[in-house]
């Protein structure tokens, strides 16, 4: 049977399902070593883990022995219930998934409590009715079983797999997972905006960090959890205008007019899209944050 065009092998150890975007579903990847499989993010839901599962299945690759997550939010720790393996997680993700647990038969006024909290958006609400429909009051949060406060790494048996504390706007629990022998890099939502509690922001020290990280890292493949898989020459050309974008941030502070102009001749002849004069926005939100 083909491979489903969702369904990909990306290097020597390492199997993914693409994200889709409809209900807000991130990748899923497996890492298989000699001895056993580490599961990277549980799905949004038991129905996202299960189509991993059985492709995995499918394909011959030996099911996730573990688990780890990349941060709290909904979307990569709702499926832990499908799973029923070891989870390692952030001290971070782990308090934020205890007060999840408490939230009572998601209900459309409780979830919009969360909105209030800082535990949710009007878009994962939006999202959530539409992964689980009528069956809300299914959810199930699961707690971790391992927590970490800056890194661990977990041999597989001839393949290293390494989970680092990164923080970040999205979310200041985020973590990379990076693959030594494969040089690959899962770096989750770490460089998103933050989404929750208050307007969408970045702060440029903090995407500038996260940056610097990558390009230290020495991966050669870089995986963003909403995004397709990119090669490191890919990823610096992608991410270019918006490393611009925070530096002229910090140089210009406020002044996000003056910011665009030098945006606009750096990029020179290419055109400052929209996405980034949107970006722009973010970045003066992140400065308010420094305002006495």
């Amino acid at each position: 049977m083909p491979t489903p065009p969702n369904f990909e092998k990306i290097s020597e150890h390492i199997w993914m399902m693409h994200a889709e975007h409809a209900t807000d579903r991130p990748i899923l990847a497996a890492i298989a070593g000699a001895r056993r499989t580490l599961l990277m993010d549980a799905g949004n839901s038991p129905a996202h883990a299960a189509l991993f599962r059985e492709e995995l299945q499918r394909q011959g690759v030996r099911l996730p022995d573990l688990m780890v997550l990349t941060h709290w939010h909904w979307d990569h720790s709702f499926g832990m219930s499908a799973w029923d393996i070891p989870a390692a997680a952030h001290e971070g993700t782990a308090k934020a998934l205890h007060r999840l647990s408490q939230v009572p038969q998601w209900s459309d006024e409780a979830m919009e409590g969360l909105i209030q909290e800082g535990y949710a958006s009007g878009s994962t609400i939006q999202h959530i009715q539409k992964e689980y429909g009528m069956n809300r009051s299914s959810i199930q949060i699961v707690q971790p079983d391992l927590r970490f406060t800056d890194r661990i790494t977990i041999d597989l048996g001839g393949v290293t797999c390494v989970l680092e504390h990164v923080g970040g706007d999205h979310s200041p629990d985020s973590c990379f997972l990076y693959i030594e022998e494969d040089q690959v890099l899962f770096t989750g939502d770490a460089l998103g905006p933050s989404v929750y509690g208050g307007p969408r922001k970045y702060t440029a020290a903090s995407f500038l960090g996260l940056i610097d990280r990558i390009n230290r890292s020495g991966a050669k493949l870089i995986v963003e959890s909403h995004g397709t898989p990119m090669t490191r020459e890919i990823f610096e050309k992608d991410v270019e205008p918006w490393v611009l974008l925070a530096r002229l941030t910090e140089q210009f502070g406020a002044n996000k007019e003056r910011i665009i102009e030098e945006l606009a001749k750096l990029l020179h002849p290419a055109p400052v899209h929209n996405d980034l004069d949107m970006a722009a926005d973010w970045f003066m939100e992140g400065l308010k944050d420094n305002i006495p």
